[in-house]
């Protein structure tokens, strides 16, 4: 009687923990599709972005996070101003609906090749129209008498260019210099390879002009916005200009530039960085030809469908100042980049003015052939100076904000580079920061 008792005592058991092993699987099931349910709504932020570009966390994931932050605020993350990621052209193109929209069939793109009576023989036609007709609208860019050679972005071109301007039996490798500050990437870019050809010699000024050498002119200069010429005139000089900023939102369009090499990239002017295009307009037809070869051997070619869906957004943008059908149906792309980011430099300047830890460089004021507004330059990165630290990029980082210094621009550790293109949510944080940093450091 007493092992029948036990027996079914031990039934008993057994069924309950089972019962209670059944709830438990349940539970933990509930529980991660809830997780999984926050952050694909967004209500729980992982921080892969910090993680991937090398924050130390701890060696865990930090959920930032647990609820929503009251209007967008991400105070406990860093938030990353040191590339010049435009997403801030996100909100407008989603705006825009299917008006951008291309389908590109599957027999198409199979060709390495484009139009094979151009010197540039993966150039679509669709995309050199399109750049054609763009700059004729904004006068930015004498086109006449010019090549276009279409690159994977300008850092494609930039290497391109170089190949092409330096001589092969040259004795020593061509000098390239530019004015300081300077685009950080140029000596990295240039001496990556440890080409023969050509090697980084830094800061003109202090350079030999005696001696042949490439100076790069970027114009508005990135870093600090300014409106820059060549530093000198020697007879072995090359010019080799950068003018990836060179349009309506950035600054005021005074003129055509015409120069002989001439530097663009999608990604400046529309924030499609993604595409990875960029285009170069070139009077010399022997230096167009050796500059699509470098790319032929580099990458045989350049991706046509990214030039087709290139071509599509640039043929909106102008189709809505040529057609007064489209013009009032929505915002145009170049007022609304200007409109943008002459708010963001309008509240970048007022927070550093109410203190005495930062100070900004003053820029030119000029009338816009474009737009026929008169403004001063406002880039798309913010040249700042810390005034009471010696230390500007390790000063900031403490408070989580991620920046280029100075000496990355051949300039002082002074100074830092901070993007103004990113996400607004990114942008309003690090106004906000500054704007304590500021009330804390100023006397």
């Amino acid at each position: 009687m007493a092992s029948k008792i036990a027996s079914t005592k031990s039934v008993k058991n057994q069924t309950a923990l089972l019962a209670a092993g059944h709830w438990l699987m349940l539970s933990v099931a509930i529980n991660v599709g809830f997780l999984f349910k926050l952050i694909h709504d967004g209500n729980l932020r992982i921080d892969w972005y910090g993680l991937h570009n090398g924050q130390d966390n701890g060696g865990h994931l930090s959920s930032y996070a647990a609820e929503p932050k009251p209007d967008g605020q991400i105070q406990n993350k860093y938030i990353n101003l040191d590339h010049g990621d435009p997403t801030m052209y996100q909100s407008y193109w989603k705006q825009m609906g299917d008006r951008t929209d291309v389908v590109i069939s599957g027999w198409q793109s199979v060709s390495y090749f484009s139009d094979t009576k151009t010197v540039c023989w993966f150039l679509e036609p669709g995309f050199a129209n399109a750049v054609t007709r763009l700059h004729k609208l904004v006068g930015n860019a004498e086109t006449g008498n010019r090549h276009i050679v279409v690159g994977t972005g300008s850092t494609q071109l930039f290497q391109a260019v170089l190949y092409a301007l330096c001589p092969y039996d040259a004795p020593e490798p061509m000098s390239i210099v530019s004015a300081a500050p300077f685009y950080s990437s140029y000596p990295l870019i240039t001496d990556c390879l440890k080409s023969g050809l050509y090697k980084w010699r830094g800061e003109v000024d202090d350079f030999n002009t005696d001696e042949p050498y490439i100076e790069l002119v970027t114009s508005p200069n990135n870093p600090d916005g300014s409106i820059r010429e060549a530093v000198f005139n020697g007879s072995g000089q090359i010019l080799v200009h950068d003018v990836a900023y060179y349009w309506p939102q950035y600054t005021p369009i005074s003129s055509r530039a015409d120069h002989d090499i001439m530097l663009f990239t999608l990604s400046k002017s529309t924030g499609h960085a993604g595409m990875r295009l960029g285009w170069a307009l070139v009077k010399d037809e022997a230096i167009a030809k050796k500059m699509v070869k470098f790319i032929e051997i580099s990458s045989i070619g350049v991706s046509k469908d990214s030039q087709v869906r290139a071509a599509k957004i640039l043929d909106v943008i102008s189709d809505s100042y040529e057609d007064s059908k489209t013009s009032n149906e929505s915002k145009r792309f170049f007022d609304y980049a200007q409109e943008e980011m002459a708010k963001r430099w309008s509240q970048l300047r007022e927070v550093v003015n109410k203190g005495h830890a930062f100070s900004l460089p003053t820029l030119p004021v000029g009338e816009c052939n474009f737009s026929h507004h008169t403004f001063a330059t406002q880039p798309a990165f913010a040249w700042l100076k810390c005034e009471q630290v010696d230390d500007c990029e390790s000063f900031l980082k403490k408070h989580k904000i991620l920046t280029r210094g100075g000496v990355h621009f051949g300039s002082s550790k002074k100074y830092v580079r901070a993007s103004l293109i990113g996400h607004e949510e990114d942008y309003n944080e690090f106004i906000r920061r500054l704007s304590l940093i500021n009330s804390v450091e100023s006397p």
